[in-house]
């Protein structure tokens, strides 16, 4: 195991070497409808002209000229196949005082100088004309036209490499002309869970445990980017730790842990007899990047890089520590590992007073009220019930702070309760 990790590493450091660590994983082609949420690979560009003909932005009449103007063609029964899709030598050209009806989004026909609007034209036979509802000059010249390649220029770039995908970018790709994009593949994350005393369903007995992990952590890994493909379990037996942290293990379950990104393990992080995680990394060669990080909860937090590549990170194995740990490690290594920037924090104004914690920053949920980040109840590292209903967690600083002090603090990956 590296002897050069960062031991006892503040937690903006451990935040910073988390991102760093994680590299861009390799791109893949996916149909539009898989990319939301995805990162970006490579720059989606306008495959021809946004829009690529010129289209009436309303229901009337092209119209070239002065009025009055005279129909090109004799009414029809269905006017919209007028404005059929056509090539360029079937499209109606228009000469000065000639009209034709056009619906929203038809092609206009060279010569348009203008649409006239439905409620604005009076039609009398053949002819047209301006009502009393129009204005004097209207259409003034390319009024209600929306010009080939308004929106974007053929070649253009219409959405930068590295965005996250939101719905309003695939519409824009396929705008553009795209069936599929180039995006970042999402990091393979699979758990290895430990502790003999935690029971998976029931109430537990004096000296056991209700597993908190199982049921949570595969949403809260989708949610910070990740897709766990397989969770599994170890006793509390050293040999059995390194056997399923190994890429060598034989069994089914292991070698599905061993063919992803990311090993989260839960427990055992610890530096007694019976925390095996350490241990398991050094007789496994492991690289240890981050060796426990300046914070409370979740100081015995470990990450580091197995011979095979994966990354593994160790969560403690009390709930709300674990759950720090996430946030402070496995999201940004996550975030990495999509050529996503670190997650961005905020700023709050301190709802309370806090003593000096040497040498360790405090992570606090809390609760907006007043305009203020008030402290949660309920928040040892043991405890849930704080965590559950707050909004977000400030980060306090070794030297404490006093109300109304402006503090870091970090967004949930998930809607907030009210």
């Amino acid at each position: 195991m590296s002897a050069g990790a960062g031991r006892n590493l503040g937690w903006e450091d451990a935040r910073q070497v988390a991102h760093a660590a994680g590299k861009a994983m390799p791109y893949q082609m996916v149909p539009l409808a898989d990319a939301l949420g995805q990162t970006l690979a490579e720059p989606v560009t306008a495959l021809q002209e946004i829009p690529h003909y010129a289209s009436s932005a309303m229901d009337g009449w092209a119209v070239s000229g002065p009025p009055p103007w005279t129909f090109v063609h004799p009414p029809v029964e269905d006017p919209r196949r007028l404005n059929a899709p056509h090539s360029d030598s079937g499209t109606v050209a228009l000469e000065p005082g000639q009209a034709t009806f056009i619906l929203t989004g038809g092609t206009v026909p060279a010569n348009t100088t203008g649409i006239l609007r439905t409620e604005h034209g009076q039609v009398r036979g053949d002819i047209l004309n301006r009502n009393d509802l129009a204005r004097a000059d209207e259409p003034a010249p390319g009024e209600h036209i929306r010009p080939a390649g308004e929106e974007a220029a053929s070649g253009s770039t219409a959405i930068p490499a590295g965005v996250i995908l939101n719905p309003a970018q695939i519409a824009l790709a396929a705008v553009c002309g795209h069936d599929t994009l180039a995006v970042l593949r999402a990091p393979r994350v699979s758990l290895l869970m430990t502790g003999d005393e935690v029971i998976e369903a029931g109430l537990p007995q004096p000296g056991q445990v209700r597993d908190t992990f199982g049921p949570q952590l595969p949403a809260f890994v989708a949610m910070l980017g990740g897709h766990v493909d397989v969770a599994g379990r170890a006793s509390d037996d050293f040999d059995d730790v390194v056997h399923a942290i190994s890429a060598e293990a034989t069994d089914a379950a292991s070698l599905a842990r061993a063919s992803g990104d990311v090993l989260i393990t839960t427990g055992g992080t610890g530096g007694s007899s019976a925390d095996h995680i350490r241990r398991a990394l050094a007789a496994l060669e492991a690289e240890l990047i981050i060796d426990g990080i300046a914070m409370r909860p979740g100081h015995p937090t470990l990450l580091a890089r197995l011979p095979d590549g994966r990354f593994l990170v160790g969560l403690p194995g009390n709930p709300l520590a674990a759950m720090m740990a996430m946030l402070t490690v496995a999201g940004p290594l996550i975030a990495g590992l999509r050529g996503a920037p670190l997650p961005p924090l905020r700023q709050v104004l301190s709802g309370a007073d806090f003593e000096p914690l040497p040498g360790r920053s405090r992570l606090v949920p809390y609760r907006n009220e007043g305009g203020r980040a008030q402290p949660s109840t309920h928040q040892r590292s043991g405890m849930l019930r704080g965590l559950a209903m707050a909004h977000g967690v400030m980060v306090v600083p070794s030297a404490g702070c006093a109300t109304d002090q402006p503090m870091q603090a970090i967004d949930l990956p998930w809607p907030t309760p009210q």
